[in-house]
């Protein structure tokens, strides 16, 4: 249950945004990798490690789940970004062939082939019938499955969402204001707004029937009919609208933190989509990070729900080409942090 949007900013920002759930225990989303330029790849099939074999030319900075290499979220330094979302029930990736191993992959190689191998979103296109997606199932990804969708963006902000359905059919969507979730179809998703085109920000106006006049009890009321609850097809229709209405903002700066002004409205607390009779003991479901990627500036940021301090790494400070590969603790150290204010008596 993932939630992603774009903002734009005046003097050419672009920021990539969402947040991050995974319905089976603490996936770990606070722990971080780096991938330095020039690593030799070799990707997973249903056989093994035996699929397709690249040297990546641009280094990378990722989330990663459970203490893999690969994880949902990921920025290289170029400023190209992947984000994961699951798509269950509507995924469908290419039948495993022993014959195209070596165009073959999972959908976590499938990130990292992008992500060290290209700047934009255009050489992501032209190379899509390159490579194979193939079902991996992954013991050490959470013992779950893994059908996903990807959305793209690069720092000039162009952007796509990349699906794949019936069994290896490619579908590239251009983002609705950057926005996705997760299953249905994209195409579905945009049909379902056309269910909201009521709906407007702002206030409704009194109405008179017969001797009565019918006000609205505040402000907002333009937006009543907005679902709240947060299965994807709602999260999309809300993100949407959050979007659309989003205030010009001036700089990338403003962009980063309205983002997460907006993403604060898609945080799902611990226990909120279980049943009351399976109450999870962990983080099932919960919303474990919160990410806003400046594109241009090659900035990412984070929260997560250990620490919602707001954190940035500048990738532009890394050298990839020296950088061992290792993944590391985003929360170390965390904690909640409260600063008091003293009020004087004013004398």
């Amino acid at each position: 249950m993932c939630t992603g949007i774009s903002l734009k900013s005046l003097d050419g920002g672009f920021i990539v945004a969402r947040t991050d759930e995974w319905a089976v225990g603490n996936a770990q989303h606070n722990h971080l990798a780096v991938f330095p330029r020039g690593k030799s790849y070799c990707a997973q099939t249903p056989e093994g490690r035996n699929g397709k074999s690249w040297t990546g030319k641009y280094g990378f900075l990722s989330v990663t789940a459970y203490g893999q290499p690969h994880g949902p979220d990921a920025m290289n330094e170029k400023g190209l970004y992947v984000g994961v979302y699951f798509f269950p029930g509507s995924c469908g990736y290419a039948p495993f062939e022993e014959s195209q191993a070596d165009r073959s992959m999972s959908a976590g190689d499938f990130m990292q082939w992008m992500l060290s191998s290209f700047e934009t979103v255009a050489q992501v296109r032209e190379n899509l019938d390159q490579v194979s997606v193939v079902s991996v199932v992954d013991p050490e990804f959470g013992a779950a499955p893994l059908p996903f969708h990807w959305k793209i963006a690069d720092p000039s902000g162009d952007s796509i969402v990349i699906e794949i359905i019936n069994g290896g059919e490619v579908k590239i969507y251009e983002p609705f204001l950057g926005v996705i979730t997760n299953a249905p179809t994209y195409d579905w998703h945009l049909t379902n707004l056309r269910n909201y085109i009521n709906i407007f920000p702002g206030s409704a106006s009194p109405v008179t029937v017969g001797n009565m006049t019918f006000s609205p009890f505040g402000g907002g009321s333009g937006l009543v009919g907005v679902p709240g609850d947060f299965s994807p097809p709602s999260r999309f229709v809300r993100a949407a609208m959050f979007t659309v209405t989003a205030r010009p903002l001036a700089t990338s700066d403003d962009a980063v933190f309205e983002a997460f002004r907006i993403l604060d409205n898609f945080n799902i607390p611990i226990g909120v989509t279980a049943r009351p009779d399976k109450l999870p003991g962990d983080l099932e479901g919960a919303t474990q990070i919160t990410i806003a990627a400046d594109l241009p500036n090659r900035k990412y940021y984070f929260h997560t729900m250990n620490d919602r301090e707001i954190r940035m790494i500048d990738l532009a400070k890394i050298d990839f080409a020296t950088v061992r590969e290792h993944i590391f603790d985003g929360d170390a150290g965390a904690r909640h942090l409260v600063r008091e204010i003293v009020v004087l008596d004013g004398r």
